[in-house]
């Protein structure tokens, strides 16, 4: 919530502390209401937990295993792969189901049980790789599907060994992907991504198909200003988080705190009672936020969870 300046009964030329002062009152009241209530904490990996160097740092370590100790339970809600976003998932000593693929996949790494898995349908899939053809042929964009929590591609470029290198996983080269999918009627899959060195192709994208798609036929999202990403319509981290919470852990959306950084994050934060904006997030996240963190890079986690959960 934003707080301009008071204006009012000849408190016209009065400075903006004031605006400043009842901003930080409701921040406070914010944090002192929930603050006992809050019993599941739900992070993003990338722009959250982890920034440039691709690790979480022992900061946001120490406050995580704060909070486990005090009982609040802590789970993962990410766009990467599952097996990309395990190595997280373990460093925060995480003992819930992992959601990744934007929710797409929930499953518990160490029991192995796939609690949910919603892919996307065959014909949407075609249609998006039909649809992005011509850009993909003018080298505008790299497209790459998620099978089996395995990434295939249509041939392995530089943008594709970027990707691959940060996420720890091998991409498997497969020729024309729509070829490719056509040759197994069983080929699920989980999420299409398309990636482009210009974000206004994405942008522009994005608007695109989302005059062409109703919410519940495709979900479609920005992770990164350089990602397009489309899953199922019920694969989107905040279905995938009221799914934990109220499925599985019988708690109700009062009792969650949500941090994430991106436009793939603006469901959870919503959903949440306490919802948490990073501070490099957009500003279309930010103004649906309880609370803005600092950025990744100045943790901003550890600052979130010590306004709302640590005393």
């Amino acid at each position: 919530m934003a707080f301009g300046c008071l204006v009012a009964l000849g408190l016209r030329q009065a400075p903006c502390v004031l605006g400043q002062l009842w901003g930080r009152l409701y921040v406070d009241h914010l944090s002192s209401s929930r603050m006992t209530n809050i019993r599941l904490l739900v992070l993003d990996i990338d722009g959250t937990i982890a920034g440039r160097s691709n690790e979480v740092t022992d900061g946001v370590r120490d406050a995580i295993a704060e909070v486990q100790a005090k009982g609040v339970q802590v789970a993962i809600a990410t766009g990467r792969m599952y097996r990309s976003a395990l190595r997280f998932h373990q460093a925060v000593r995480s003992p819930l189901p992992l959601m990744s693929y934007q929710g797409a996949l929930i499953k518990d790494p160490i029991a192995g049980k796939v609690y949910r898995h919603t892919p996307l349908s065959r014909q949407h899939t075609l249609g998006l790789l039909a649809e992005l053809a011509t850009l993909e042929a003018e080298d505008k964009l790299s497209i790459h599907l998620y099978i089996n929590d395995q990434l295939h591609v249509r041939q392995i470029l530089t943008d594709t060994k970027e990707y691959a290198a940060r996420s720890g996983i091998e991409p498997i080269a497969v020729g024309d992907l729509a070829t490719y999918l056509q040759t197994e009627e069983s080929i699920e899959t989980t999420k299409l991504l398309a990636l482009s060195p210009d974000p206004t192709v994405i942008t522009d994208l994005l608007a695109q198909f989302k005059q062409l798609y109703l919410p519940e036929e495709l979900y479609l999202t920005q992770s990164v200003a350089t990602f397009f990403e489309a899953t199922h319509p019920l694969s989107n981290k905040g279905s995938a988080v009221q799914y934990l919470t109220e499925d599985l852990l019988n708690l109700n959306a009062d009792q969650v705190m949500t941090v994430g950084d991106n436009f793939n994050d603006f469901e959870m934060i919503r959903y949440a009672g306490v919802g948490v904006a990073m501070g490099d997030a957009p500003d279309g996240v930010k103004a649906i936020a309880d609370w803005v963190a600092p950025s990744v890079e100045e943790d901003g986690v550890v600052s979130a969870i010590e306004q709302f959960i640590l005393d």
